[in-house]
Order: C-alpha cells, then sequence, then structure tokens
C-alpha cells in the first residue's frame, strides 16, 4: 500500500487550497482515511476523518467550518479542501490509511494515529499572514 499527498504550497491567510491523497492497493474502498498535520515543534494532530462510504466526517474543533474531507473510491482518492486558511494552519500534511472499516468505532478513537497502518510521505502547507 502506498499514499501520494500532493496539492500543498504557500497560501495568503485567508485563501484555499486543496490536498489529493493516491492510494494503491484494492482495500481502499473499505476503510476509513484520515488527515493529520503536524506543525513546527508539535505533535502530529488529527484533522479530518472519512468513513469507507463518505457517509460519515468528523473534523477536529480547529478547522470544523473551514475544512472539508471528502474521497472518491473509483479513483483511491482522498480529498481536503482547506478554505480561509490561516497562519496556524501551516504544518505538514499527511493522508493515513485507517485499519478497518471502523465499524463499532467512535471517531474520537479513529482520531488517534495509532489507528491508521499506513501513512503518506506528507505535503508541505505555508500560510503566510
Amino acid at each position: 500500500v502506498q499514499l501520494q499527498a500532493s496539492g500543498g504550497g504557500l497560501v495568503l491567510a485567508g485563501g484555499s487550497l486543496r490536498l489529493s491523497c493516491a492510494a494503491s492497493g484494492r482495500t481502499f474502498s473499505s476503510v476509513y482515511m484520515g488527515w493529520f498535520r503536524q506543525g513546527p515543534g508539535k505533535e502530529r494532530e488529527f484533522v479530518a476523518g472519512i468513513s469507507w462510504s463518505g457517509g460519515s466526517t468528523y473534523y477536529s474543533d480547529s478547522v470544523k467550518g473551514r475544512f472539508t474531507i471528502s474521497r472518491d473510491n473509483a479513483k483511491n482518492t482522498v480529498y481536503l479542501q482547506m478554505n480561509s486558511l490561516k497562519p496556524e494552519d501551516t504544518a505538514v500534511y499527511y493522508c493515513a490509511r485507517g485499519k478497518g472499516t471502523g465499524y463499532g468505532s467512535s471517531w474520537y478513537r479513529l482520531a488517534k494515529t495509532d489507528q491508521y497502518d499506513y501513512w503518506g510521505q506528507g505535503t508541505q502547507v505555508t500560510v503566510s499572514s
């Protein structure tokens, strides 16, 4: 399994970016997916998650209302649309593949890094003020 994240870059505060994560492997459509980020000197933190079908999504409080996660199972790709970007959104963004379907688990649990088994290489997002 490989995850290839792309779409990062430098943007002014208030701007938008769309991240993409292309996954290899036949099990993509049956697992939940997540986006995490790691800012300078900070721990990796959960940003957004999406169920295998796309019918359930979950966001951290810091991005709720500004970011939207989505997926296209036909293309084995998950997206993160980021609007109204702030300087504090500056980080390396990572996509990650969930360990299973997520049935019976709360998003509170699925937001933890140990619930993901494959990680992309990361894409840098820099928001200037």
